[in-house]
């Protein structure tokens, strides 16, 4: 840092850090890298995109047209094709599952690598009339080479992630990865439009103050969940826990990491299997989770051993502070659900 311009000279942007881990693995070819390289690129674009969308009307329906008599795109639609697109020119990818698309994408064969990414390119888009922070998700796995591509290939466990990450819109934007080691944050510097590292090794608290979930289906919780609650309201010892619900899994996700605590979004009579993806939501977010230090379970199992059997598959998920998962864990089996 020099100290007359208060100016880093050598900061550590993501694009760095993804090349020096790329380097500490000898046969590694540099296709991870790409891929990144490339996923970061759309969240720029996206982080533009939404900063703007106010003005530009981004938001309106998919299908008006604007004044010169060209589509306008809505902003999820707009998000998805840049994923689709810098996915597919990365030349590392064969298989893409987006929550925008019902079947997978398979990749121009000319144009495919060894990887399959599942996101979700614009996760909370119906916040962005008020707002409110959004964000893109994803999880990138490795293809087994031995048989033909298919959408079985996509249709693996959270255990098999190589990378996963998310980009939040927020006051600032920023992108939290990891590479199956620490969770890093990034934070988008617009005057050099990189991202640079600003909370290197994120650890969850193991313990927190803080509870997170929709109170709205309170009536249509199990018996687990709605005991959990009122502990935390009308604590038997200590202080009761303060409630926040953004509505937005990546802001509720990326504050449960950074404070603690925990977030839920449990099954209902009415979601009886949750109402979150398992591919492109919960698997990714369970990742960071973990390699923060803390737990995602169903309640009965871990989120990253669930074998998927489709590729919108929802799941029920409970992330957070591992003392506070812990007791939401003890209550399912207490209650024997």
């Amino acid at each position: 840092m020099t100290s007359n311009q208060g100016f880093d000279t050598d900061c550590m942007t993501l694009t760095r850090y993804v090349l020096a881990e790329q380097r500490k693995v000898p046969q590694a070819t540099g296709d991870l890298t790409q891929l990144l390289n490339n996923i970061m690129t759309a969240i720029k674009a996206i982080s533009s995109a939404v900063r703007k969308a106010g003005i530009a009307k981004l938001y309106g329906m998919a299908g008006e047209t604007n004044i010169q008599g060209e589509e306008v795109k809505k902003l999820d639609v707009l998000a998805n094709e840049l994923f689709i697109n810098m996915l597919k020119s990365s030349y590392g990818t064969c298989l893409l599952v987006s929550e925008e698309n019902e079947n997978v994408i398979e990749v121009e064969t000319e144009k495919q690598g060894k990887y399959i990414v599942c996101f979700d390119p614009l996760d909370g888009s119906s916040n962005i009339d008020c707002l409110v922070s959004i964000g893109s998700i994803f999880a990138v796995y490795r293809r087994d080479p031995s048989s033909p591509l298919s959408t079985k290939d996509a249709l693996q466990t959270g255990r098999n992630i190589v990378a996963a990450g998310y980009g939040l819109y927020g006051s600032a934007t920023m992108f939290v990865l990891s590479i199956g080691g620490p969770v890093n944050g990034f934070m988008l510097d617009p005057a050099i439009g990189e991202f640079v590292l600003t909370d290197p090794d994120i650890r969850i608290k193991p313990r927190g103050k803080i509870y997170s979930l929709n109170e709205g289906y309170a009536a249509l919780w199990d018996k687990a969940v709605a005991e959990y609650v009122q502990s935390k309201k009308n604590p038997t010892s200590g202080k009761p826990y303060g409630a926040r619900y953004i509505g937005s899994m990546v802001a509720d996700v990326h504050r449960t990491l950074k404070y603690g605590g925990i977030f839920m979004y449990p099954a209902t009579t009415e979601s009886p299997k949750g109402k979150l993806r398992l591919m492109y939501e919960c698997n990714p977010m369970a990742y960071l989770i973990e390699k923060a230090g803390g737990i995602a379970t169903t309640g009965k199992m871990p989120i990253l051993d669930i074998v998927p059997e489709s590729i919108h598959q929802r799941a029920p998920i409970f992330l957070g502070s591992s003392e506070d998962v812990k007791e939401v864990i003890q209550l399912y089996k207490l209650h024997a659900l």
